[in-house]
């Protein structure tokens, strides 16, 4: 059974139209809703994807047009094909249904030999998207997050955007967990923290990453191993990315995100992305879905040069 999707108002920038997830490299789609909390609304998140394909719809009439974040069109000088999928049919209250989706979703990007890019969503819907990608072996997963997300639970529910890296941990095909961007009061812990140092986890906090940059993550990540990058929008600093629902101040600038993409996607191989917690709501002069949206698109870039020629399903 495959995936049911709502079309996109306006593909993210680079999809083809007519491209299909069966003969595209690369497939984003968008997850609205995860798995909810008691008495906390998912609902804010339900128009993320629209606004970050709406961010760039300008651009994508230009797309043989010199981007210098890359170094040439967004695309290079490949054969590489983008398909949008559309959104996932969630539904803000059905946690157990909206895994099932995100996982069939997934799987069936993956069947098709494709990468897939999920736009959340709140940060519970990378634990079915991490669950999917368990065919492909080992994996490293690289979290950029304000906090760390290992609460084995929360008001009852293990399965909320508290949890993802808990449950990521326990996933046998996850071997390597690099967490990047801590700082502040987050929802973690002594106890959570703890966990994660014992599980083997290596938290690099925000002040770390500023001070030593990329180098601070590369050395814990091994060359030409399976990597899936999930990036939380709270992970940048609130001067560029307002648009989440717990702003910190000291996150990553939108030059050290491109930065860091490019030397994970040079020494790994990257097989998913996701990028969740925007809230829209919160970006009334829309320059944060521009921000947002550039990362997923800079994202794709990278991969188009990297890997020119993935071999279909």
């Amino acid at each position: 059974m495959t995936a049911s999707f709502d079309p996109p108002g306006t593909p993210f920038i680079g999809a083809g139209i007519e491209t299909t997830v069966t003969d595209a490299d690369l497939v984003v789609f968008g997850a609205p809703h995860g798995t909810p909390y008691p008495g906390i609304d998912n609902e804010p998140y339900a128009a993320t994807a629209e606004a970050l394909r709406q961010a760039l719809a300008e651009d994508a009439r230009w797309l043989d047009h010199w981007d210098f974040d890359l170094d040439g069109p967004l695309l290079g000088d490949v054969n590489f094909t983008v398909a949008d999928a559309g959104n996932l049919k969630t539904s803000s209250r059905d946690g157990e249904g909206n895994r099932h989706l995100i996982r069939q979703a997934t799987t069936q990007i993956l069947d098709a030999g494709a990468i897939p890019l999920m736009i959340g969503g709140d940060d519970s819907t990378p634990i079915p998207f991490i669950e999917a990608l368990a065919p492909l072996g080992p994996l490293t997963v690289i979290q950029i997050d304000a906090h760390m997300d290992w609460r084995d639970e929360r008001r009852g529910e293990p399965m909320g955007f508290s949890s993802p890296m808990r449950r990521a941990s326990e996933m046998d095909h996850v071997e390597n967990m690099i967490q990047v961007g801590m700082r502040g009061l987050g929802s973690a812990r002594r106890v959570e923290v703890e966990a994660a140092r014992d599980w083997g986890s290596k938290i690099i906090t925000a002040r770390e990453f500023h001070r030593d940059g990329v180098d601070a993550v590369l050395k814990h990540l091994k060359s030409g191993s399976n990597c899936m990058i999930t990036w939380d929008c709270d992970g940048m600093d609130p001067g560029i990315m307002p648009a989440v629902m717990a702003p910190t101040p000291g996150g990553l600038s939108y030059m050290q995100s491109i930065d860091l993409i490019e030397a994970v996607i040079g020494k790994a191989r990257l097989v998913a992305f996701d990028l969740v917690e925007f809230v829209p709501e919160r970006d009334p002069d829309g320059t944060a879905a521009i921000t947002a949206a550039r990362i997923c698109a800079n994202l794709l870039g990278r991969v188009a040069r990297e890997e020119p020629s993935r071999p279909r399903g």
